[in-house]
């Protein structure tokens, strides 16, 4: 949907001088295989004369303002790279409706063959412009020599975890709409047909026009909490977006599928740095990714250079870390690293052919939150991580962490049993925890959640104070026999360390919606009152519980509005508004054993 604007400007030159040290050129259109014509900047030093390598970044938010999303960016150029600067197709400044892998590839094309070209190009960027990189690798362009993308998850296609809109079948309400209420609009202003496009928005008044509609993301916020969901942005007034689309479809249905993101069956020939966060919502599939790599690459030199840092930080928020790192409240210590640094050695490497030890690291480096220092490993996970079980027990009383629900090492031999009652009409609430994009408050980080544990719609429970420290590192899962009085209903789980003081954060989180429990793409609901095994991923982290704190669990059925409530009636639940409550139950003995599965890292018992 394309509305024209008109507006006379005066035409002029292309050229813009940035700073003095860098030219600009603004808003060349690049052709693509179909004749549709993608808006590129351009960035030089200003005093080159020879053959440059090239960085490449793609965008869905608006090229003009990129290079000062990072200082990395201008010091590339400065140390001799031309940097281009794209709008991906039907974004902003650039033509037609929106592709990927084939407009990557073309774009690579179109670079490497201009005569200030060296014919070497790289890819850089964090978040979206890190999914782009991630689909351009898998299109192989010959010239596409390297990769560095950052927080890259959303580029992956997971079972259920398309741009990371579920988790276990439940829809991540806040960070999906929020994010096309503020960045997903379908509708740009653009020039009359008659004028040229490229002389259009390389005059001087095009430089500081902004083709995206007007938000009042004030608006929406206040219609964030009501129902139902499908129509949520209707209601609030946002440009038209495929939101309704995300919401409704399958999250393992033909919608998600047939978009144009990497798979599994992918392969790559790149050497790539990958880069993301503990409190992010993608650091389990940007793991994946990191071994999908080198396990599908098509060389032995890609196979062997792929390497991975994961910081303790929220979704690109790597430059925050300071030698007192706070991550929402949670205090974190000293976790700077030389990201900047690192990455412009990674492609002087590549791409300049600089023998600087760029690859003399280790192939994994990740922060041990907790204990908070950088630690490294050859694998992923640690070769010495290995699933330890710990066992969910009570008197009959877990509710709220007031309550008797304990967590150890041994089986409960008593037939027991925990349940609350879930009233859709008064979730709990989120706190922390690992999203981005919502832009209301539930931001991502660590938070001391020991208030909300004293709701009794949540079953807490928490392990003796620890005589030895324990570090947790990779990915968690959790086994529940669990019941419900309805045909349909979520449960939520949350990892917790409890500091000997009593504040609780939060580590990581997962839910599963019922019906999915045997899988997405054929749910089934459930018998009231039938017990059933369930498994909730709550994804991977790196922690290390210290002596004398605690580990703590918290199930319940909500977190909102990071993910939708649950209305417990079995229908579609998008497009209702009414719900039933649910007296929901969580069963543990040794016939029902429920356990948390913690990779911990050190010799096997």
């Amino acid at each position: 949907m394309i509305r024209t604007f008109l507006l006379a400007l005066t035409l002029s030159s292309c050229l813009v001088a940035s700073d003095d040290a860098i030219r600009k050129e603004r808003s060349v259109m690049i052709p693509m295989r179909d004749g549709v014509h993608l808006s590129t900047d351009l960035y030089f030093p200003a005093e080159a004369r020879e053959e440059l390598p090239v960085v490449l970044i793609r965008t869905v938010y608006g090229k003009q303002h990129v290079i000062d999303w990072d200082p990395l960016y201008r010091e590339l150029v400065r140390q001799g790279y031309a940097l281009a600067i794209q709008d991906i197709r039907g974004r902003f400044e650039s033509e037609g409706q929106y592709r990927r892998r084939e407009d990557g590839y073309d774009t690579v094309e179109w670079l490497t063959t201009r005569p200030w070209s060296n014919g070497k190009l790289g890819t850089v960027g964090c978040s979206y412009q890190g999914e782009a990189q991630l689909v351009l690798a898998a299109a192989k362009h010959p010239n596409h020599i390297t990769s560095i993308p950052l927080a890259p998850a959303s580029g992956y296609y997971k079972p259920g975890r398309a741009w990371q809109s579920f988790s276990g079948g439940v829809f991540e309400l806040a960070q999906t709409a929020g994010w096309f209420a503020s960045n997903g609009s379908k509708v740009f202003y653009q020039p009359p047909p008659h004028i040229d496009r490229q002389e259009w928005f390389q005059s001087p008044d095009a430089a500081h026009f902004d083709p995206a509609p007007k938000v009042d993301f004030d608006h929406y916020l206040t219609f964030l909490d009501t129902l139902p969901i499908d129509t949520l942005l209707d209601r609030a007034d946002t440009p038209p977006s495929d939101y309704k689309l995300w919401a409704t479809s399958n999250p393992d249905g033909p919608y998600f599928r047939n978009l144009d993101l990497v798979q599994a069956h992918d392969n790559f020939n790149i050497p790539a740095l990958f880069i993301d966060s503990w409190y992010d919502y993608g650091p389990e599939e940007t793991l994946e990714i990191f071994k999908l790599f080198s396990k599908n690459a098509l060389s032995e030199r890609a196979a062997q250079n792929q390497f991975i840092i994961m910081a303790p930080s929220t979704h690109c928020g790597f430059s925050d870390a300071t030698e007192n790192t706070l991550v929402g409240d949670r205090p974190l210590g000293d976790a700077r690293m030389p990201i900047q640094d690192l990455q412009i050695r990674w492609l002087d490497h590549w791409l300049k052919g600089e023998d600087n030890g760029a690859t003399d690291m280790p192939k994994v480096q990740y922060y041990l939150m907790g204990k908070n220092e950088w630690k490294s490993s050859p694998t992923w996970p640690p070769a010495n991580s290995h699933p330890q079980k710990w066992y969910l027990g009570s008197g009959g009383q877990a509710n709220s962490r007031l309550g008797d629900g304990t967590l150890s090492r041994q089986s409960s031999s008593k037939s027991g049993y925990d349940s609350f009652v879930y009233d859709p009409n008064n979730p709990v609430p989120s706190l922390g925890g690992h999203t981005c994009c919502t832009g209301s408050d539930t931001e991502a980080g660590g938070y001391d959640q020991s208030e909300i544990e004293l709701r009794n719609d949540i079953l807490v429970y928490t392990s003796a104070p620890l005589e030895q420290g324990l570090e947790v590192t990779g990915s968690i899962e959790l086994v529940l026999h669990v019941s419900s009085s309805t045909v349909d209903t979520d449960f939520t789980a949350k990892l917790v360390d409890v500091y000997p003081d009593g504040r609780a954060f939060n580590i990581q989180e997962g839910a599963l919606r019922m019906r999915y429990r045997d899988g997405f793409e054929n749910p089934s609901l459930i018998e009231p009152d039938e017990s059933y095994e369930i498994r909730i991923d709550l994804r991977a982290t790196s922690n290390y519980f210290a002596p004398g704190h605690r580990i703590r669990l918290e199930v319940t059925s909500s977190n909102f509005p990071r993910w939708e409530r649950n209305l417990n009636t079995g229908g579609n639940n998008y497009d209702e508004t009414v719900g039933t409550i649910a007296f929901n139950t969580v069963h543990h003995s040794t016939t029902q054993p429920s356990y948390l599965l913690l990779p911990v890292v050190g010799e096997k018992e």
